[in-house]
This record gives structure tokens, C-alpha cells and sequence, in this order.
């Protein structure tokens, strides 16, 4: 596909070293060519689409590192295209998303399989993560391009489950390919599933799955990756006490990431949105909003993710336990993140680290992440003087609602760029634009 040269004018363009400019950034050939305070127009001006970015912000595309998009295998809650249009929507520009689809991703033919459904369907960059099961060593250490080896410590059913210290320290000592886990204690929360048995209230879910059974599993995956010295990353840290761990014991190699959710979200979310705030590890309490936001800012917690898992409306009515944990992210994460940088409780600079930069090289994902010369034109520019609500009849996600529903934010993308190319622009997708597969290096 033949990329669009475009001429960016006039925008507050987020330099790599987290200062602004007010300039012009010229793009050719799907990548970055100039960033200036001012670019003459180019001699083939007649090539290039001219965009005025006044009083608009640039910022580089987000890199959402954790996503389930269900396909294939469970296309009615959202497939590979519906997501990828949530995402062109939100500003997120590249995704990596999760192992646990039917067929699973557990081996080279699946992630091809996958691969090849994305080159097809998505209008955003796209990479998939191999699942581990405990007897896939091999697939594990062969397959590619993949960020990482998925491992669902608890939370989890059939293959995908990996509970057991001998499996995981297995997996943990052969290769050097990053280890992602879901960090919970599955016997733990069986124990108390059958403690808290035949409660109905939603609320219960976040006493089931427990503080205690997150940083248990997060103790034991810090072990054994300390043990082999192995990249470890920590999805969706939920709790204050994760975070205080490894505030205190976190080596080089380890990374960590929280979702906008655990940090805006609590407990409190239950009597307002009932099993639609049901998520797993679940929303926790409002000190622990406040220790994981901390952790980020010092940077205990390196990034943010959304772990869009989106489910329809109809299975989210069921009563609960019957109730499937997950909630959709991609289109407000972004925005919500900014609306937080205006009102004081970081900066702009801050959420870009935390969205795009931080994730491309904790991935070693090579020319992503930043606004410079010779990067990939991944590139969300963004309306920070205006607020509007998250509207349910808005979302392009196929899942059709937000946990967010009705909050006012700012920052809400006006135009998104995927290698040079305009895949959503003042609220119309371009439904034509291809993503590439993300490399990694690494």
C-alpha cells in the first residue's frame, strides 16, 4: 500500500525530550523526514496533504500493549476490525494483543493464522502474544515476530491456566524472550470463590480475587525471575501492596504496567455500573488509587495498558458469578489519561512516556514511541481545549458501552496518522488504511 505524504502545520508537537514546540513536522515515505519550528513547503508540494494542526497537540500514536480482541473464535463480543477502529478512534496507533482465542495462540501456525487475519482487517499496527500452557517450551522459544510469552498465573481455565511453581519455573529458565503474567493466586481465589459461594452482589469479586491473591502471584513471578535473571512484565497491577514490592525490590529487567481503570476506578464503581466494572484482577480501593498513581509517577510502574475486553451487553446483564470479567478501553484511554494531565495530576509529556515511548522499549519496538527524525509516522493529534462525554452511541467498539459512560474528557483525538496514512480524522474512520506487523528486537 503506497503511503500518504503529509505537511503537519502549526501544532504543539511533543519533542522526545518531553519539551514542546509550536512547528511543523513534514512526513515522507511512512516516516518522520522533518520536525521544524517552520518547513518551508516542499518543491512537490502537490505529493503531500496539508494538515493545520492550530491549537491542536501532537503527540506520538499510543502503543496499547495489552488487548483481547477475540478474534478468532469470539467475533460477537469484537473482531480484529472493529477493534482496530476503536483504536484509530482513541489515538491508539499500535496494538499487542492477548493469547487467549479460540483456537489459542499457542504455536507458530496460530500466530500466523492471526497474522494474516490482522494484514486483512486492522487499520492500526498490530503484534500478538504466544500463550504459555506448560507444554509448548518449544513453541515458546521458536515462534515469531511475538512481544512475549503470555502466562496466566491465575484468572484462567484450561490450557492457558499456569499455576503450579514447578510449571512456571520451567518456562522461566529456558530462553530469554520477556515473560508477561497475569499475577494472580488461582488457588487462593478458588478457596475463597467457595467461601464467598451464592453471593450474588458484584462487589464480592473484588474480595474473591483479593489483594492478598495478587501479590502472592507477583512475589512468586519476581522469584523466579530474579532466579534466571529473565525480563518479567507485570500486567495490570491492581494493588498498593504490588506496587510497594517492588518499590523496594524491582530489578533492572523488570517492568510493570496499571490501567487506567485501577487508577480511576474502586470499589465504589459497583453500586454505580453494577457487573460492568467487573474486571480481572478486579478494581480495588481508593488508597490503592492513590498508591498505584504514585508508583507511576515515580516511576515504580513504568506504562500504562488498557486490557480492552469487551464483552456484550447481554452477557454483562447475567447475574453474577455468571458474569464474564472485562471491560472495553481503547477509545477513552487516551483521553482520560490527558484529562488528567489538565487538571494537574501529570503532564502531557508524562502520558505519552507512559502510552507510547516507555511501551516501544520495554517491547524493543524499533522507530515507535517518538516524534523525531527517521521514526515511523505513528502520530495522534489531539484537542486539548475542548470537552465532550464518552457517548455510548460514539464507540466504534463492537462491544457498544464503557465503563466511562458520561464523564467529560479532553484530549479526545482529532486526527490519527498510521504510517503517514489518515485512519480517523474529525470523526469519520478511513476504513481502507492497513497497519503493518509490529517487529520487535529482541
Amino acid at each position: 500500500m503506497s503511503s500518504t505524504n503529509l505537511f503537519i502545520r502549526h501544532a504543539q508537537i511533543l519533542l522526545p525530550n518531553g519539551d514542546f514546540l509550536i512547528g511543523d513536522v513534514l512526513v515522507r515515505d511512512r516516516q518522520i523526514a522533518q520536525v521544524a519550528p517552520e518547513i518551508a513547503p516542499p518543491a512537490n508540494s502537490a505529493d503531500y496533504l496539508e494538515i493545520d494542526a492550530s491549537g491542536l497537540t501532537l503527540l506520538p500514536g499510543v502503543i496499547d500493549p495489552q488487548v483481547h480482541f477475540r478474534e478468532p473464535g469470539l467475533e460477537h463480543k469484537e473482531d480484529l476490525f472493529t477493534a482496530s477502529c476503536a483504536c484509530a478512534r482513541g489515538g491508539v496507533t499500535s496494538f499487542l494483543e492477548m493469547p487467549n482465542t479460540r483456537p489459542l495462540t499457542t504455536n507458530q501456525q496460530a500466530l500466523d493464522d492471526k497474522l494474516e487475519r490482522a494484514r486483512q482487517k486492522c487499520l492500526v499496527n498490530y503484534g500478538f502474544f504466544i500463550g504459555a500452557t506448560g507444554d509448548n517450551t518449544p513453541d515458546l522459544l521458536a515462534v515469531n515476530p511475538t512481544p512475549g510469552i503470555k502466562i496466566f498465573m491465575g484468572s484462567m481455565h484450561g490450557q492457558l491456566l499456569v499455576d503450579k511453581e514447578a510449571a512456571l519455573e520451567q518456562i522461566f529458565s529456558q530462553g530469554d524472550r520477556l515473560i508477561a503474567v497475569h499475577a494472580e493466586d488461582q488457588a487462593r481465589i478458588t478457596q475463597r470463590r467457595q467461601e464467598f459461594a451464592g453471593i450474588k452482589d458484584p462487589a464480592i469479586h473484588s474480595q474473591i480475587q483479593d489483594v492478598a491473591a495478587a501479590l502472592n502471584a507477583t512475589k512468586l513471578a519476581l522469584k523466579l525471575s530474579k532466579k534466571y535473571q529473565r525480563r518479567l512484565h507485570i500486567l495490570h497491577m491492581s494493588t498498593g501492596d504490588e506496587a510497594e514490592l517492588l518499590r523496594h525490590d524491582k530489578p533492572s529487567w523488570v517492568t510493570a504496567e496499571v490501567t487506567p481503570q485501577h487508577l480511576l476506578l474502586n470499589t465504589d464503581a459497583y453500586a454505580k455500573i453494577g457487573t460492568l466494572a467487573q474486571m480481572n484482577p478486579p478494581l480495588r480501593s481508593p488508597q490503592d488509587n492513590e498508591v498505584l498513581w504514585q508508583a507511576l509517577l515515580d516511576g515504580v510502574i513504568d506504562f500504562i495498558a488498557t486490557d480492552h475486553a469487551p464483552h456484550t451487553l447481554e452477557e454483562k446483564a447475567q447475574e453474577y458469578p455468571n458474569t464474564p470479567s472485562g471491560m472495553p478501553g481503547v477509545e477513552t484511554s487516551l483521553a482520560l489519561m490527558l484529562t488528567q494531565a489538565m487538571q494537574g495530576r501529570c503532564t502531557v509529556a508524562q502520558v505519552a512516556h507512559w502510552m507510547s515511548t516507555a511501551v516501544a522499549k520495554a517491547y524493543r519496538i524499533p522507530n515507535k514511541g517518538a516524534i523525531a527524525v527517521g521514526y515511523d509516522a505513528d502520530l495522534v493529534l489531539v484537542d486539548l481545549n475542548t470537552y465532550r462525554p464518552v457517548l455510548r452511541e460514539e464507540l466504534q467498539t463492537k462491544c457498544g458501552w464503557s465503563p466511562f459512560e458520561g464523564w467529560q474528557l479532553t484530549g479526545w483525538p482529532v486526527t490519527t496518522i498510521v504510517g503517514g496514512q489518515i485512519v480517523y480524522n474529525k470523526g469519520k474512520l478511513d476504513t481502507n488504511v492497513r497497519g503493518e506487523a509490529l517487529q520487535f528486537d529482541g
